[in-house]
């Protein structure tokens, strides 16, 4: 029977304009009431977590920054796993140096490089010029959800971080650039020091090899005292993965991956179509006597 209730947030629990449905909180809320352990795994910092969840009246367990953070409903930290500083400086003076956009997620902030907008603005046009019948609109949406995010602190370089008083947590490099992207997966998707994941079809992050979304709810599984094969997982991308193969009931969206809906034992409806409140009511709240 089903204890616990574990749903990623972008392509999953938020909508196609990031915003969770009113049919998706009120199952969440009904669960809760009827005992069901509720949490959010997702590769956004915490606190744009805390931004989105604001005006829902949802309080959650979060695991946030594809799980290198964990905090509870009242919003203290339970766990984290920071990225080596002296590696993560090396990571970011890598990506610096190949003009990628990225983001630097830590306690308060999303750091960010000044020129970083300026950037995506070159690739766009760069891109829009040289392929004519793409839609500059649709991927201007993908930017726009990029840049939407709560806390961000612009810096000049990745040197104005390197003090030991900042975590890293996650290093998300950005780009409409195809060789860009390949080029970053191909250099470190080898290296052990690292996790290396993609949670879009425009990025690719890196965090501590020991973070993940499915690492931090076996951690956080066992705090609460709840068994994985009694876990229902919701997601759609890579990096839902690894919390998908440890439970139970692992379900993909049905705008999900490929990948995401062959580890999965069932294909809830998309996003759009509010499937996480139809999984939850079917596989949880019809199985829990009113």
């Amino acid at each position: 029977m089903i204890s616990c209730i574990v749903t990623d947030l972008d392509g999953t629990l938020l909508n196609h304009e990031s915003k969770i449905s009113p049919q998706n909180v009120e199952s969440l809320k009904m669960a809760q009431e009827k005992g069901v352990e509720v949490i959010v795994a997702t590769g956004r910092n915490y606190p744009d977590v805390i931004e989105i969840f604001k005006d829902t009246g949802l309080k959650t367990w979060i695991i946030a920054a594809n799980g290198a953070t964990i905090h509870d409903p009242e919003g203290n930290r339970f766990d984290h796993v920071p990225m080596d500083k002296q590696k993560a400086m090396k990571l970011l003076q890598w990506l610096e140096e190949r003009d990628y956009y990225y983001e630097v997620f830590s306690n308060d902030y999303l750091y960010s490089p000044q020129r970083g907008r300026q950037l995506i603005e070159i690739e766009l046009d760069r891109l829009c010029t040289a392929n004519p019948e793409i839609s500059r609109a649709e991927l201007e949406k993908h930017a726009i959800t990029q840049f939407s995010q709560t806390g961000f602190s612009y810096i000049n370089s990745y040197k104005e971080i390197e003090m030991p008083t900042i975590d890293v947590y996650n290093i998300l490099a950005f780009s409409f650039d195809k060789q860009k992207l390949d080029a970053g997966w191909e250099t470190f998707k080898d290296d052990p020091s690292i996790t290396l994941v993609t949670s879009g079809t425009y990025n690719f992050e890196f965090e501590h090899k020991d973070a993940s979304k499915g690492n931090a709810l076996v951690k956080l599984a066992k705090h609460l005292g709840v068994q994985l094969k009694d876990i229902l997982a919701m997601g759609d991308s890579m990096n839902d993965l690894s919390m998908l193969e440890k439970v139970g009931y692992p379900v993909a969206m049905g705008n999900a991956r490929e990948d995401v809906k062959n580890a999965s034992i069932e294909i809830a409806e998309t996003n759009d179509e509010h499937g996480v409140a139809n999984t939850v009511k079917r596989l949880v709240l019809s199985s829990i006597a009113i």
